[in-house]
């Protein structure tokens, strides 16, 4: 999703006490019990020949295609693995 100049200082004018907090619950405690702290991991720069309309849709998604891919093929790596 892109935003556009305009946009952006519209929302960069808000004031903190104007804006509506009253869709988003609070965190508590429990909220952050199961938190994990979790460090990037390296990436490594490969080479991959995809097909052009892939491409052309993964680049129409917005910017940072390239972790998209990253993204989508974690998620079915993920689905595919063999609980431990």
């Amino acid at each position: 999703m892109t935003i556009s100049r305009k946009r952006l200082k519209e929302i960069e004018a808000i004031r903190d006490e104007d804006i509506d907090y009253s869709d988003i619950p609070e965190t508590d405690a429990a909220f952050w019990a199961n938190a994990e702290f979790r460090m990037p991991q390296d990436k490594e720069g490969v080479y991959i020949q995809l097909d052009r309309d892939i491409l052309t849709w993964l680049r129409g998604q917005g910017p940072h295609y390239q972790a998209r891919i990253n993204t989508i093929l974690r998620a079915y790596m993920e689905a595919h693995q063999s609980p431990s």
